[in-house]
């Protein structure tokens, strides 16, 4: 089952908060506290109200066990932007965008619980030939190019120079 929560104007850009939402995604929401805990930025400390908020809602409002959660999604939208105007030379005026966002996250019982550890990477793909491990031959015992299928210089002379 998928509980929800959703902290609605946080005085943060969007962009901020992104950074720390990506990192606790899919993970058991124990970890993703933790995680939290440790990292040194203001998102982390509006990221943190909410999912505990979201964990809360689910002990309470369906009866799941907290140990189960698994963060779903997090999502971060920005909200309205507060303009305000700071003063310049000549009685000109800068604009300030004060930017707040929405964060939403998303916890289930659903997923089953995975350590980064147990995560498959992506396997890469291989280009061009493969390339061996040992020291190339050295120039001077390379063989030369063969030589085009050309006629040789002398023989075109005789002909009439063309």
């Amino acid at each position: 089952m998928n509980v929800i929560s959703t902290y609605k104007y946080a005085r943060i850009s969007a962009f901020k908060v992104r950074e720390v939402t990506r990192e606790i995604q899919g993970l058991p929401v124990s970890a993703a506290l933790d995680l939290l805990a440790f990292t040194p930025r203001k998102a982390a400390l509006f990221i943190s109200k909410t999912l505990k908020s979201a964990i809360a809602n689910a002990e309470n409002n369906n009866n799941l066990r907290a140990e189960a959660l698994v963060v779903r999604e997090a999502v971060v939208g920005e909200g309205p932007t507060i303009k305000r105007f700071q003063p310049k030379a000549r009685g000109s005026a800068g604009p300030i965008r004060k930017r707040t966002s929405h964060i939403r996250i998303v916890v289930t019982d659903e997923i089953q619980i995975e350590s980064r550890d147990d995560r498959k990477k992506p396997a890469r793909k291989k280009t061009g030939p493969p390339k061996s491990r040992k020291n190339p031959a050295p120039a001077a015992q390379q063989p030369e190019p063969a030589a085009p299928d050309s006629p040789p210089a002398a023989a075109i002379e005789e002909k009439g120079g063309e």
